[in-house]
């Protein structure tokens, strides 16, 4: 097996992510430093090391919805000490975010133990949807939705094509519906940004087929084996 994969059977993180850790020289086999991503593993026989701690063998995998609150941050650990989702699951088990919400974003997100199962979910040619409900200021036109929707351009690169339906709209704000599959950094505040509507409040509340119904922010549950199955 190669060893990104075996990295990411066991939870240390992503495919992805387990290969930029190789590349980083944190992984050890047998004592040497590995940085060749073609590289295979005996999980019998070699002896593995990431940032000095053998690579334990994860028996059990674990998949958890949490409705993320807003002023918490998506990742492991926070290099500036801020409060992060894995402070709302009390858990033994080691888990990860699957992907991210930004700091100031709510809704559902996914933690696991399952490398597999997040490229799966995160991997951009896998087009998985995911569905928001976003304030934004003022009220958008038919062409400000139709550039949305067809792709804009920011930090030098055009977005895909996105859905952006209106739910309600007041004086002063709208509230809408957005969809898209890609997940590149606050993409959709830029978006709304680029087209002149701002976002005031933003909440995930689908990916894919897993809806977050009642879950009450800051709550977390298990996935039930058919949610597992639909999202795989």
């Amino acid at each position: 097996m190669r060893l990104q994969k075996y990295l990411a059977t066991q939870g240390i993180d992503s495919r992805r992510k387990c290969e930029e850790h190789i590349k980083n020289g944190r992984v050890r086999v047998n004592d040497e430093i590995i940085t060749d991503m073609g590289f295979k593993v005996d999980p019998n026989v070699d002896l593995i090391l990431f940032d000095n701690k053998q690579v334990q063998v994860e028996e059990e995998k674990i998949y958890i919805m949490i409705n993320k609150p807003r002023n918490y941050v998506s990742t492991v650990k926070d290099n500036f000490s801020r409060k992060t989702v894995l402070d709302l699951i009390k858990i033994k088990s080691r888990v990860y975010p699957v992907g991210r919400l930004d700091y100031d974003t709510q809704g559902l997100l996914l933690l696991t133990n399952d490398g597999d199962f997040t490229y799966s979910l995160t991997h951009p040619k896998h087009h998985i949807n995911k569905t928001y409900i976003a304030k934004v200021k003022g009220r958008p036109t038919k062409m400000e939705i139709s550039k949305f929707e067809n792709g804009l351009v920011i930090d030098d690169y055009k977005t895909s094509k996105a859905s952006f339906k209106i739910i309600r709209e007041d004086r002063d704000n709208t509230l809408v519906e957005i969809i898209i599959w890609e997940g590149r950094n606050r993409q959709i505040r830029k978006m709304c940004e680029e087209i002149g509507h701002p976002v005031i409040t933003l909440t995930r509340i689908s990916i894919g087929q897993l809806h977050l119904g009642d879950l009450q922010v800051g709550k977390f549950r298990y996935l039930t084996d058919k949610e597992i199955n639909l999202l795989r």
